[in-house]
């Protein structure tokens, strides 16, 4: 039951990370968009 605890909180970590890759990336487009 630890374990599985553990790594379901390494996996919420790495969505985190995912998350905010998506949101960067998503603001790099948006300025890409605006320069235009």
């Amino acid at each position: 039951m630890r374990k599985l605890k553990k790594s379901f909180s390494e996996l919420i970590k790495e969505n985190k990370s995912k998350i905010l890759n998506d949101k960067t990336l998503l603001e790099k487009i948006e300025r890409r968009i605006d320069e235009k």
